[in-house]
């Protein structure tokens, strides 16, 4: 009876130090994949780029692991023409495991989202506060898909109208402003074009990929199609689409703009531009160091807009995202986050002059806008910023599809010559308003 008490006793201690080694009913569970502090975790990161760009994103690389010693960050390149071919496939083979942690994405987006490949974000970005608020307007509505973010768009793919100062100097035209009109720009690519006797064109006035063309559309009020997430019918029959369409054919026709097909055999309008065989190209930010380092005498302008029309501009850019399937999704988010706060990737990327800013504040900043590099007039980005809209060609899962199948191809017939808009549309819009019905749209 005596030794009941300290039996008792030791019962209470054996009790209290089961408590305090087991969680407590109140703690919050562990981050999901979350690694221990003092392991180096591996994150593969996927992206493309010219060598100018890939040395940025190692730039971005290295500041990130000085300030996070604990995650690696490994780059995966794969030049443009064949990366979202190269993620494709991994899609294709079920294996999503063999998808990179975080990945730039131009393309597929939509679909990748609602297949499951894609992290939804919403979760990590309510739990740490990330604000959202600073991106300009439709970015963060073009990247949620039934409710979830899944991206973190870079920048904005804003077009500018790029010009070699030399050749207008030249030629004796003032350089363009914000008050072209197409009007103006279809007269300067007439004079700054070269055609000799024989016939052969040594210089075009623009050079513009048929991918750019789209937002002539919308500068005019057409579009392809007449809702781009939920359509019910093709558009591009309609006057304010057949607008654009020949306005772009005839500069085509008139040897005032290359082809397309000339176009990829120099690398693009950039590589026509460096090449000094077209005076005028429509491009986003990234191709300004290229052209410095190529010694180019330029600058950039707002895109003309037709008589009556309104300035609008691509609201699309590449974007972050964290594959569903990684290991190690903590550590991705952390590097997500980190590549999209104005103290670390964007500012690195913006300071090196390759993109406008997706965040307002690092666009209306020193960052951008005291770069001491060419284009000088950095201006005109914002300018066409305020017009940032949610036009796209198509927001929903089957567009590329659609396009790749119909659409694009009859457009190429076109912009080659072998077809004139009035003979492709209406075969254009009967296939496409066909393929909508197949596939159920509109949707309720």
């Amino acid at each position: 009876m005596q030794q009941r008490p300290f039996a008792l006793f030791a019962l209470i201690l054996l009790l209290l130090a089961a408590a305090c080694s087991s969680p407590s009913a109140t703690q919050a569970p562990a981050a999901p994949n979350a690694t221990a502090p003092s392991q180096e975790v591996t994150l593969r990161w996927s992206v493309w780029g010219s060598p100018e760009e890939l040395a940025s994103h190692q730039a971005v690389a290295d500041a990130f692991m000085q300030a996070h010693p604990s995650i690696k960050i490994v780059i995966e390149h794969t030049p443009w023409d064949g990366y979202h071919t190269k993620l494709k496939t991994i899609v294709a083979s079920g294996d999503l495991s063999a998808l990179p942690d975080v990945m730039f994405l131009g393309q597929d987006f939509n679909q990748y989202a609602s297949e499951g490949v894609l992290e939804n974000l919403t979760p990590w970005i309510e739990r740490s506060g990330y604000n959202l608020n600073d991106y300009w307007p439709t970015l963060i509505e073009r990247a949620t898909i039934n409710g979830g973010v899944y991206g973190l768009q870079r920048d904005l793919d804003l077009r500018l109208l790029y010009y070699n100062k030399d050749f207008f100097d030249e030629a004796g035209i003032p350089y363009p402003d914000e008050t072209w009109t197409w009007n103006d720009w279809a007269e300067a690519a007439k004079k700054l074009s070269i055609i000799e006797a024989s016939g052969r064109i040594v210089r075009y006035g623009i050079g513009m990929e048929t991918g750019k063309w789209g937002m002539l559309l919308a500068q005019s009020g057409g579009a392809y199609l007449d809702d781009p997430r939920n359509p019910s019918r093709c558009t591009l029959d309609t006057p304010e689409s057949l607008r654009a369409l020949n306005f772009y054919a005839d500069l085509l026709n008139a040897n005032a703009a290359m082809r397309p097909a000339a176009l990829q055999q120099i690398g693009g309008d950039a590589g026509a531009f460096t090449q000094k065989q077209v005076a005028m190209i429509v491009q986003n930010a990234s191709r300004a160091p290229t052209f410095s380092a190529a010694g180019m005498n330029f600058d950039v302008a707002p895109i003309p807009i037709p008589e009556g029309g309104r300035r609008v501009n691509n609201s699309g850019g590449a974007r972050w995202v964290m594959s569903s399937a990684s290991k190690h999704k903590e550590e991705a988010w952390t590097f997500l986050k980190w590549l999209q706060s104005a103290n670390g990737g964007i500012d690195i990327y913006t300071k090196r002059g390759e993109i406008f800013p997706a965040l307002q504040s690092v666009a209306q900043s020193p960052s951008f806008l005291q770069v001491d590099a060419a284009p000088r007039n950095r201006q005109a980005f914002v300018v066409e910023a305020r017009n940032v809209s949610l036009f796209t060609f198509g927001d929903f899962p089957e567009f590329s599809e659609l396009n790749d199948l119909i659409i694009e191809p009859n457009l190429q017939l076109i912009w080659s010559g072998q077809a004139t808009v009035e003979q492709k549309v209406p075969e254009i819009c009967q296939r496409v308003n066909e393929f909508l019905k197949q596939n159920g749209y509109p949707r309720s």
